[in-house]
């Protein structure tokens, strides 16, 4: 059995653990006057800013409350920003403006001036791009990074690449550079990210991939040393996808049969989390569960175990849990139903409360680390100027649960690889929120808390807890993967969800309800990559393999010995991709472990 019941048992205890505190601020009396007390001083700690028209606001936002019991229900059931179980948010500050000038509070009314400044945060805003060869997704990540202080890249890869499959396979043409960029060789990785610093603390590369995330990962580190040289290896900042569980329950991108791509997955983590203290990676990502077709509860719930699944067998490979729960990531879908009110809020709990009691792990690696992408499905081709509202919906959604970073989806993106119009609009949506409005920029907690808020939480916690016990009755994640639980489930949520906007129980505006009675196609230039483009990639490919053709052999049986002796293969992986092409080794690898035979 896996460690997901103690999970389920772990959160029960810290539930009636609260209670207990709870009970005891109000019949212990040194008890309950400490709390309060410790409460006066969080308060009193707490910096005043101004808001352009001259209000004054707390830096954090506290409820009003000064009742023991109803003090330590917040302080060890939620916690503040930054503190166990971080519900409020995984540190302390996140979207703030920088302080210019400082009123403390003190206990007797006066105000204390001070000059303390703080430097600005990074920009949370993350967009993904990918399309057309590796100059093209190069010169749009520059067009997006031109006015962030901090780059921080997204990338989408083709078809041909997420399955490890070279771009002069047979029968994908036609594919190459479509809905993400080709990345064939070191040297197209190389061309990907030229121009940006790589080993600047100001710079970070997210690459969402997860078969051949391993070999993409070495042609990554491949490429900074090309550049940067060996010294830049440990500065390396970002995160790569490598979900291998997600894919067998939702994607099927997978081109290793499980337990090679898991092995493969913990080789990598091995490797980064003892040479690349700043690299995540791995980003267990519900956001394909949820486009998918899950309800939102199963998206967290899948997870949330996953990611626990995750943490088991690394730690069975004798990785500590202080130095690779640090490096863990996560990723969620933000739709529009009700539950995203407060979905990323509960897991973080949920994961704190895990990863402490179960995992034994410390602080940092306690942190439920969030992106989230706005939701792909629920934009619509009808109308699709109203994904622009849709889009800002969801972003809401997503900093009132205080995500780390997050990507906005184009409106266009129904019909086409977001254009530079659109896919500005959406940087944009961003930015006026956090830039132009002043929700989030005053003060921290500015909407947490409300009843219906709390009211939500408590029913995802429920229900999320529920969904972890029917995966323990199976007998873990992996078993269940094994027995198609996860994909069945989705399955079935996606056709109920579809069933739901045919019967109209579900609105969708301007689809099946307030349409204008036309079902034109709106003129929408499509992104496509040129047939010059895609015989240029095949060229240059065809080149890159002659070039090593004598090397790549020699490469590509070290790596084959290396796997077949059950030594971590990832040393033998960036030797590899310097002289042999992703294809070359993805063939070779699959002649060692077999492929993966799809879960229909």
């Amino acid at each position: 059995m896996s460690k997901l019941g103690s999970v389920v048992e772990s959160v029960e205890k810290y539930n009636q653990f609260v209670v207990d505190q709870v009970k005891r601020a109000r019949t212990d009396e040194k008890f309950g006057r400490d709390l309060l007390g410790r409460w006066n001083d969080i308060k009193a700690k707490i910096p005043t800013t101004r808001t352009p028209t001259g209000i004054p606001l707390p830096r954090l936002a506290l409820p009003e409350i000064d009742e023991p019991g109803e003090i330590a229900r917040y302080l060890f059931g939620e916690g503040l920003p930054g503190e166990f179980p971080y519900l409020n948010g995984a540190y302390r500050e996140m979207y703030l403006e920088p302080l210019r000038e400082v009123e403390s509070l003190e206990k007797n009314g006066e105000s204390k001036k001070s000059a303390r400044k703080i430097a600005p945060a990074e920009e949370p805003t993350r967009l993904f791009s990918g399309l057309m060869l590796a100059e093209d997704t190069n010169e749009r990540f520059h067009f997006l990074t031109a006015h962030q202080r901090t780059h921080r890249l997204s990338t989408a890869f083709d078809g041909p690449t997420l399955y490890g499959i070279d771009s002069d396979a047979d029968g994908v043409f036609g594919k190459i550079g479509e809905g993400g960029v080709a990345i064939d060789t070191v040297e197209d990785m190389v061309r990907l990210y030229d121009g940006f610093d790589l080993g600047s603390a100001n710079f970070s590369a997210s690459m969402t991939i997860s078969g051949p995330a391993p070999i993409i990962m070495a042609m990554y580190i491949a490429a900074a040393k090309r550049r940067f040289g060996p010294s830049v290896v440990p500065k390396l900042r970002g995160t790569i996808q490598a979900d291998i569980f997600k894919e067998v329950q939702a994607q099927n991108e997978t081109i290793f049969p499980i337990e090679p791509s898991l092995r493969f997955l913990t080789d990598m983590v091995e490797f980064t989390t003892r040479e690349m203290p700043r690299w995540y990676p791995i980003s267990i990502s519900g956001y394909h569960i949820g486009e998918a077709g899950s309800t939102p509860v199963q998206q967290a719930a899948y997870t949330l175990s996953n990611g626990f699944a995750y943490a088991e067998m690394f730690a069975a490979r004798a990785i500590p849990v202080d130095q690779f729960g640090p490096r863990l990531s996560f990723f969620l879908d933000c739709g529009l139903d009700v539950e995203y009110i407060a979905l990323a809020r509960v897991s973080r709990r949920i994961w704190a409360i895990g990863m402490r009691d179960v995992f034994g792990a410390g602080p940092k690696a306690q942190l439920y680390k969030l992106h989230t992408q706005t939701s792909g499905r629920s934009l619509i081709a009808a109308e699709f100027k109203n994904n622009l509202t849709r889009t800002a919906a969801e972003l809401m959604l997503a900093y009132m649960n205080a995500t780390n970073s997050c990507h906005s989806n184009s409106a266009d993106e129904p019909f086409t690889t977001p254009s530079e119009e659109w896919i500005r609009l959406a940087a944009h949506g961003q930015a006026i929120l956090l830039e132009e409005s002043g929700i989030f920029k005053h003060t921290m907690n500015m909407l947490s808390g409300s009843p219906g808020m709390k009211a939500v939480e408590r029913a995802v916690e429920a229900a999320i807890l529920d969904e972890f016990r029917e995966i323990e009755r199976l007998g873990g994640v992996l078993a269940a993967v094994e027995e198609r639980y996860q994909r069945s489930q989705i399955q079935n949520a996606a056709h109920k969800y579809e069933q739901q906007i045919y019967d109209r129980t579900r609105p969708i505006i301007a689809l099946n309800k307030y349409r204008n009675g036309s079902d034109d196609i709106p003129e929408v230039k499509l992104v496509r990559t040129p047939r010059k483009k895609q015989q240029l990639q095949v060229d240059r490919l065809a080149k890159f393999k002659k070039k090593n053709a004598e090397k790549s052999k020699l490469a590509l049986d070290k790596l084959a010995a290396v796997v077949e002796s059950g030594k971590n293969c990832f040393p033998a992986l960036l030797d590899a991709v310097e002289v042999c092409s992703l294809g070359q080794i993805t063939g070779r690898l699959q002649e060692v472990v077999g492929r993966f035979r799809p879960m229909v």
